[in-house]
C-alpha cells in the first residue's frame, strides 16, 4: 500500500510543481498550438488559442514514470512485467504522438503523420507489447496477458490459440493491435477542448486502478482466500503492481489537469492524448477486461462514434449532416454552449460510465461466487 500511496503523490507532486518550468521551456522552444483556420473546417472560437504550448502530455508521462519507479523501489514492490508493459504502451504510444505534433509545429501546418503512416506506429507499438503479454510466467503460470478475448475476465470460448498456434498468434496480434489503433486515435479525438481529455482520463483510468485493486484482493493465487469466494477470483499476472502504475498516471493527469483545466495554459498535445489511449488498452489487456473497456473508457467512444456517424451520414444522404460539426463536442459549441459547459458534462459523462462498468465487474463477481 505505501507503493501506491507514494507513486500518486510523487506523480502529483512532479506535473503540479513542475508544469510552469515546462510552459516556460515549451515557449522558449516554440512548442505552439498550431490551430487550423476556419476554412480549413476549424471552430473560429478556437482562434484566440493558437501558439499555447503544446506536447504538455510530455510532462504528465515523465511524471507518471517516475512516480511508478520511486513508489515500487520505496514501498518494497519491484516492478513487474506487467507495469513495465503498461509504460511501454503509455511511452510507446506517446512517441507517436510526438513525432506527428513535432511535425505539425515545425510546419506551421495542423497536418502531421498521415493517417496510415500512424497506424503503422501504433501497430508498431502494439506488436511487441502484444507478444510480450504472453511470456514471463511466474511461478503459478501466468502471463501478463492471455490468449482470449476478455468481458469480465477471459471467455473460455474465445480462444485464439484453440484455431492453432499459426493462426492463433496471427489473430491475437491482429486484436491487440486492433484495440491499440482504436483506443490511440478515440483518446486522440477526444482531445479537442481544454482539460476534456485529461478529465476523462482521470476517471477512466482511476476506474481502472479500482479493478486491479480488487483482482489483487481476490486473487486465486492469494492463500487468504475464503474458500466460498474462490471460484470469482482471478488469474491475473501483477494486479497490484497494475494498481500502482494506474494510480501513478492518475497522480500526473490530476496535476496536469491544474494547468490544462479551461483556460488551459498548456495543451497535452497527441503525445497526451495518444499516450492515455495507450494506457487504456494496456489496462484492459493486463486486467483482462478488453470488451468492457467500452463502457469503462465509454466516454472516449462518443467522439470517434460522432465522427463516423457523420461521415456515413454524410455519403448516403449526398451531403447532409447530422452534425455542425465533428466530433460531437465541437457540435455543441457551434449549437453556443460554453466550453467550460461541455467540458465539465463530459466529465460527468465520464464518471458515470466509469462507475457504471466498475459496478458492473463487482456485480460479476458477486454472480460467480
Amino acid at each position: 500500500m505505501r507503493s501506491l500511496l507514494v507513486a500518486a503523490t510523487i506523480s502529483l507532486a512532479f506535473t503540479l510543481f513542475l508544469t510552469p518550468l515546462f510552459i516556460r521551456l515549451f515557449d522558449k522552444l516554440g512548442w505552439g498550438q498550431v490551430i487550423r483556420t476556419p476554412e480549413d473546417g476549424n471552430n473560429p472560437q478556437h482562434a484566440a488559442k493558437r501558439g499555447t504550448p503544446t506536447m504538455g502530455g510530455i510532462i504528465f508521462i515523465l511524471g507518471a514514470v517516475i512516480g511508478y519507479f520511486v513508489g515500487t523501489y520505496t514501498g518494497g514492490s519491484p516492478p513487474t512485467p506487467s507495469g513495465l508493459l503498461v509504460l511501454w504502451m503509455m511511452v510507446g504510444l506517446g512517441v507517436v504522438g510526438l513525432i506527428d505534433d513535432m511535425m505539425k509545429v515545425r510546419s506551421q501546418r495542423s497536418l502531421g503523420l498521415s493517417g496510415w503512416r500512424k497506424v503503422l506506429g501504433q501497430v508498431i507499438v502494439a506488436v511487441p507489447f502484444a507478444v510480450l503479454a504472453l511470456n514471463f510466467p511466474n511461478s503459478h503460470g501466468l502471463t501478463p496477458g492471455s490468449a482470449y478475448i476478455s468481458l469480465f475476465r477471459d471467455i473460455p470460448v474465445l480462444s485464439f490459440m484453440a484455431l492453432g498456434a499459426i493462426v492463433g498468434w496471427i489473430l491475437y496480434l491482429a486484436w491487440v493491435s486492433f484495440l491499440s489503433v482504436a483506443w490511440s486515435n478515440a483518446t486522440n479525438l477526444t482531445d479537442g477542448l481544454d482539460g476534456l481529455a485529461t478529465g476523462a482520463g482521470i476517471f477512466t483510468i482511476s476506474a481502472y486502478s479500482l479493478v486491479a485493486f480488487w483482482q489483487f484482493q481476490q486473487r486465486c493465487t492469494s492463500g487468504a482466500l475464503v474458500p466460498a469466494y474462490a471460484e470469482a477470483c482471478y488469474n491475473t499476472r501483477d494486479p497490484l503492481d497494475l494498481t500502482i502504475v494506474a494510480a501513478s498516471f492518475v497522480g500526473a493527469l490530476v496535476g496536469f489537469l491544474w494547468w490544462n483545466a479551461p483556460k488551459a495554459r498548456i495543451f497535452m498535445g497527441d503525445v497526451g492524448s495518444m499516450a492515455i489511449g495507450g494506457v487504456v488498452v494496456a489496462m484492459a489487456v493486463l486486467t483482462h477486461t478488453e470488451l468492457l473497456s467500452l463502457l469503462i473508457a465509454g466516454v472516449f467512444v462518443i467522439a470517434p462514434g460522432s465522427v463516423v456517424l457523420q461521415r456515413y451520414y454524410f455519403k448516403a444522404t449526398g451531403g447532409k449532416r447530422i452534425f455542425l460539426m465533428s466530433p460531437f463536442h465541437h457540435h455543441l459549441e457551434l449549437r453556443g454552449w460554453p466550453e467550460i459547459t461541455i467540458v465539465v458534462r463530459m466529465w460527468i459523462i465520464a464518471g458515470m460510465l466509469a462507475v457504471t462498468g466498475v459496478g458492473l465487474f463487482y456485480v460479476e463477481w458477486l454472480a460467480a461466487q
